[in-house]
């Protein structure tokens, strides 16, 4: 069924069935932590039957950011000479010193200022000669092009003090490392919106093809997700698994090539560390040695440690669909968003800010 965008008879339709769904339990994991920030403060789970669970996957980036990184952008920060170009998100994140982090660091002198892309802060590197740029690259294939333009950039104008520190990340690699798991369990996917726009549906299309689990692209709005939902009942149901695209409005089969070529231009598939699931294999961007002079890891010689760091916060746990964050014995105790233990609890996406704020009651 094609449904016109925000067409309420229809809408009211699919509720009901939602609601009243019994048909076997089932699981569906929100891979994009903007979906998750949307089903709670929707109040979606509300409309659920008690058989329609959804589960909190490893689409957060600030949130799959092993401490490891944070530990490391902590020791770039203390450099005098330098400015750490970050986004918001990353400001309260801890490392592993318990209530550290760049918001503290920048009360004791560190300079660390807020930008809104990457090429904000080449910028900020054209504009502070004086000083080295190092822009804290995070996220996935929606926010790595942007990276990629800006170090492409920094190249054609031979920005001599401009770096990026990149922590960018494929979904693809996470969602195999989950499937392909022992204790793996869920039952259908609602494919993140964003990364689908530079990705297209082909980019998903492995979900079916390899594993047969039923997966719907959708968009952020309410009724986008309850469709998605609707969808992915109906596949479960009929035995019919397949990719279908509830984003029509913007996701294309073929994706946004511009942006794909930029990254395979700037970036190559290496191993990298996500936080609470470990090693990864040729999951984190790496920048191809073209344009090493703007890699931070090479310019300051970071030594990346690769031993997953393990702590009383449970974020490795729920951004794999384990436990939901009320299950947590830090949620609302010892972690709230005015005192973060772990970056769930911290970012704009996480599933634990979701909770606090629109499900602790």
């Amino acid at each position: 069924m094609q449904l016109k965008f925000k067409d309420y008879d229809k809408m009211s339709n699919i509720v009901n069935y939602l609601r009243n769904y019994n048909g076997p339990a089932v699981k569906i994991m929100e891979v994009c932590g903007t979906h998750t920030m949307s089903i709670a403060r929707s109040g979606i789970r509300t409309l659920l039957s008690e058989k329609i669970k959804l589960i909190s996957g490893p689409g957060c980036p600030v949130c799959v950011t092993a401490i490891n990184r944070i530990d490391e952008i902590f020791e770039l920060a203390k450099r005098h000479d330098t400015i750490i170009a970050t986004f918001g998100d990353m400001l309260k994140v801890p490392g592993s010193k318990a209530g550290f982090n760049l918001s503290m660091l920048k009360s004791q002198g560190a300079n660390i200022q807020i930008v809104y892309s990457a090429m904000d802060a080449l910028n900020l590197a054209m504009n502070n000669k004086e000083n080295e740029i190092i822009f804290l690259g995070i996220g996935f294939e929606t926010t790595a092009p942007g990276t990629a333009v800006a170090i492409k950039e920094a190249a054609v104008k031979c920005i001599e003090n401009f770096s990026v520190f990149s922590m960018h990340k494929y979904v693809e690699p996470a969602l195999r490392a989950l499937i392909e798991s022992d204790d793996f369990d869920i039952d259908g996917f609602l494919c993140p919106g964003h990364v689908s726009t530079i990705l297209g549906i082909r980019g998903f299309e492995f979900l079916v093809e390899e594993y047969k689990i039923p997966s719907v692209i959708t968009g952020f709005e309410a009724e986008d997700i309850l469709v998605a939902i609707y969808k992915i009942l109906n596949q479960i149901t009929g035995d019919n698994p397949s990719i279908e695209n509830e984003y029509l409005r913007i996701v294309s089969y073929e994706g946004n090539k511009l942006a794909q070529n930029m990254l395979n231009e700037v970036f190559y598939p290496d191993d990298d560390l996500w936080r609470g699931i470990g090693v990864i294999n040729k999951s984190g961007m790496a920048i191809r040695n073209k344009y090493s002079k703007f890699d931070a890891v090479k310019k300051f010689n970071i030594n990346l440690d690769f031993v997953d760091k393990s702590t009383a916060c449970k974020c490795g746990e729920i951004i794999k669909g384990k436990i939901q964050p009320d299950e947590c014995k830090l949620f609302a105790i010892n972690c709230t968003p005015e005192n973060p233990i772990g970056p769930c609890m911290v970012s704009s996406e996480g599933a634990c800010a979701a909770f606090y704020k629109y499900l602790r009651f």
